[in-house]
């Protein structure tokens, strides 16, 4: 066993790893106030107007980071409820019940800017959309998890109970992803892709990584206070 796969071990007890959340909440909380104020600069004062949807569309510098976080977040969180699952490591599901509420938020977020968006660009708040519907059934796996931890008393219990509904809904992201692609929808195809280049201004791509990165760091921030408050608990 090489030393460094039993630093690796040292930080899986939750005692140990206390100090380390903490370390990682400061750094990550910074970088989360940096890129914020340099990506809503970016985003609402250097892009240009969009030809076609005027200022309206500066909502997307809020709407898309969101939407990406609200599926890479509940995929982290399935993947370390699958490892407590199988592991019966208590620092595992502490992290997953951590992620929980900030997935729910980014969704919340993505629900409702995509509906501020909806409005004025195909004059209605809400479609019963495949992209829509499908990040709607994601907010609901969300509380579903945290219902379920919430309504039983034993943690064991409550911790398998949730691991495998996060597992299951899994399903839900690639058809959150795809349904552009699958199904005739209103929704606009991604414009950004790992295939191709951005169908955008290098500025407004710029201002929406610089978002992703802020929403990325809160996430982390605000994921290692609730492991925190979740270890000191459970002593």
């Amino acid at each position: 066993m090489t030393a460094q796969s039993i630093k690796w071990f040292w930080y899986a007890s939750p005692q140990t790893f206390f100090p380390l959340a903490g370390r990682i909440a400061r750094a990550a909380a910074v970088l989360a106030g940096i890129f914020s104020l340099a990506g809503l600069y970016v985003g609402f004062f250097l892009a240009p107007t969009d030809a076609q949807q005027g200022d309206v569309y500066r909502i997307i510098f809020i709407h898309v980071p969101a939407a990406w976080m609200s599926m890479f977040i509940y995929v982290v969180m399935a993947f370390w409820s699958a490892v407590g699952f199988a592991m019966q490591t208590r620092l595992s599901a502490m992290m997953a019940r951590a992620l929980a509420p900030t997935g729910a938020l980014f969704t919340f977020i993505a629900l409702w800017t995509g509906s501020l968006w909806g409005k004025p660009t195909w004059g209605t708040w809400w479609v019963w959309d495949a992209r829509l519907t499908s990040e709607l059934i994601l907010l609901f796996l969300y509380f579903g998890f945290m219902a379920l931890q919430a309504a039983i008393d034993d943690r064991g219990r409550a911790d398998r109970a949730g691991a495998l509904l996060a597992i299951v809904g899994v399903v839900n992201i690639p058809i959150i992803y795809f349904s552009v692609q699958w199904w005739n929808t209103l929704h606009q195809g991604a414009s950004v892709s790992f295939t191709r280049a951005p169908s955008m201004a290098a500025t407004m791509f710029a201002g929406m990584i610089l978002m992703a990165a802020a929403f990325w760091m809160y996430s982390i921030a605000v994921a290692m206070v609730r492991v925190r408050c979740e270890i000191v608990e459970s002593q």
